[in-house]
């Protein structure tokens, strides 16, 4: 009889799940950020707070990922305690160190393994929860990673933005359209499924945004995820940088879509923050494991 391993699950702030929060076994990689040329770290001395008092006096502020140091020096420490673990990051569509860490990967003689599950944000924190429950089933690492991967792309987050000031800036649109856009008033709302993050609506309002995202959902969630909505499989969350506006449209989702849980309502990852900005409402739809 094979003897049962101790598994440890790793993933990056991108998940929102904080270090003081994390269940056991599970270990959060900082995200690292540069701010007019220094480095910070999310989390620990970039908070939700401070990060858009940064963007509000016009600091440059880009994304970067991991360093390699960094991140071997955490696998090593981590394999003291637990034979294998499993390294969830953010989505290889969205960020190189996916990838990164897929090619480190290779000089722990098959203990660690890489997932590259196409999530992000409140998507990826269920993920890390459905690792969990996968691993407290018995599955081996690879299993999970097999399992997590295979229903990878089986959930959309649509986000509301509310300027296109760091859309421009992120080159995600061009001056003239962010121009225009500021103009018009127009809230645009982005796509997130699997790898790509993409242009979805243009609506002129706030509230016409959030009717589209509703629509758009109720669509979803009667044709594409049908089946399981049935099997009640599906999860509902919200990432946000606008606390206030979130629990208002969370009660909403409540009431047009009882039978689905609203599991998280989460500030969004500073990664995504970078690119949209103060006021951004984003809704997840999920797949998740019972």
């Amino acid at each position: 009889m094979d003897t049962i391993k101790k598994i440890a699950i790793i993933t990056d702030s991108n998940s929102g799940i904080l270090p003081s929060e994390a269940p056991d076994g599970v270990f959060i990689v900082p995200m690292p950020f540069l701010v007019n040329g220094e480095p910070y770290f999310e989390n620990i001395n970039l908070t939700q707070t401070r990060f858009y008092e940064l963007l509000d006096e016009q600091a440059s502020v880009s994304t970067s990922q991991p360093s390699v140091g960094d991140l071997m020096d955490l696998w090593t420490d981590v394999l003291k305690e637990y034979d294998e673990l499993l390294h969830i990051p953010m989505s290889s569509g969205l960020s190189n160190s996916c990838a990164t860490a897929a090619n480190l990967a290779k000089d722990f003689n098959g203990r660690v393994h890489v997932v590259d599950n196409r999530r992000i944000s409140v998507s990826l924190k269920h993920s890390i929860f459905d690792a969990i429950k996968l691993r407290e089933r018995g599955l081996s690492a690879s299993q999970i990673k097999e399992e997590l991967e295979k229903n990878g792309e089986n959930g959309t987050i649509y986000i509301m933005v509310d300027t296109m000031k760091y859309l421009k800036k992120g080159g995600r649109v061009t001056p003239a359209a962010a121009m225009i856009g500021t103009i018009l008033k127009i809230k645009p709302i982005l796509q997130i499924h699997g790898e790509k993050l993409d242009k979805f609506a243009l609506p002129r309002n706030s509230l016409k945004a959030k009717e589209i995202i509703k629509e758009t959902l109720k669509n979803d969630l009667s044709t594409t995820y049908a089946k399981y909505v049935e099997a009640g499989e599906m999860a509902i969350s919200i990432g946000h940088s606008d606390e206030k506006q979130a629990l208002t449209f969370a009660e909403e989702l409540k009431k047009l879509f009882p039978n689905i849980p609203v599991c998280f309502i989460d500030p969004l990852s500073l990664s995504v923050a970078c690119h949209i900005g103060p006021g951004g409402l984003g809704s997840a739809i999920t797949r998740i494991v019972k």
